[in-house]
């Protein structure tokens, strides 16, 4: 049967995943902790009291080095710990405009100097700046990612694609179809809303950070379209682990 083989979180939006064994999701929100934090850039019209599109905000598709980095959230202080191969551990309380600029100085090289440069960070605990207009969980197949892996000819790594749950021992494709379908993983029912379209953020490598895979030509030209995952609804909530199989409903 099919079963989940990773949980990530990304509790600052485009900047570092971090990996989970079990997650408890409610009725009709996001991730705990997902996309809580968000960086707007200097041009930014997001302010924080509502959700607002990925345009708003420093983020991979635009400066492919964020990739690179991963995260750890120690939720008791709310304090987060990002790291990248081309700079030093960094621990800040997103929250505390203080440790600002700590922040932007240590982000300030990944960025391209040709792009509207990091500027504050924004929280919506309730809703998290999630890449859907609505709070969404992201599924993602691994048998999907090996067909496009083989098409492209290079083993492509799942952190590319910044998802919530990957799931093995599907067809490839099969999630695209569940759109209005419901399944159960755990004791969560979730309902299929839209597919991924993806973007430009897909063709930076995870461990470095650079460009080096054409991942939207490939979809294009296997698939039609470049969509890659499924966005869903909790409908149901509860609890999901590793190892969790997925059944249709």
């Amino acid at each position: 049967m099919p079963r989940v083989t990773d949980i990530f979180r990304h509790p600052l939006k485009s900047h570092g995943r971090e990996a989970l064994q079990r997650v408890t999701l409610s009725q009709g929100a996001a991730m705990p902790w997902d996309r809580h934090w968000a960086v707007a850039h200097e041009a930014s019209k997001a302010d924080g009291r509502e959700w607002a599109a990925c345009a708003n905000f420093s983020r991979v598709s635009k400066a492919p080095l964020l990739m690179a980095i991963t995260a750890r959230l120690n939720e008791a202080d709310e304090s987060l710990t990002l790291s990248h191969p081309n700079r030093k551990d960094f621990t800040f309380q997103p929250d505390d405009e203080r440790q600002l600029s700590g922040f932007l100085a240590w982000v300030k090289p990944l960025m391209p100097a040709d792009r509207a440069q990091s500027a504050r960070i924004l929280r919506l605990p309730e809703r998290g700046f999630t890449d859907s207009d609505f709070p969404s969980i992201s599924i993602n197949s691994h048998a999907s990612l090996r067909a496009l892996s083989e098409h492209i000819g290079q083993p492509l790594s799942q952190h590319r694609w910044r998802g919530n749950l990957w799931i093995d021992g599907l067809d490839p494709w099969v999630e695209h179809s569940w759109l209005e379908q419901k399944f159960r993983i755990g004791s969560v029912v979730f309902e299929g809303v839209e597919p991924i379209e993806r973007c430009m953020a897909t063709t930076a490598n995870p461990d470095t950070g650079l460009r080096d895979a054409d991942t939207l030509s490939a979809l294009n030209a296997l698939c039609g379209h470049q969509d890659f995952g499924l966005y869903a609804r909790v409908i149901e909530p509860g609890t999901l682990s590793l190892d969790d199989t997925l059944e249709l409903l």
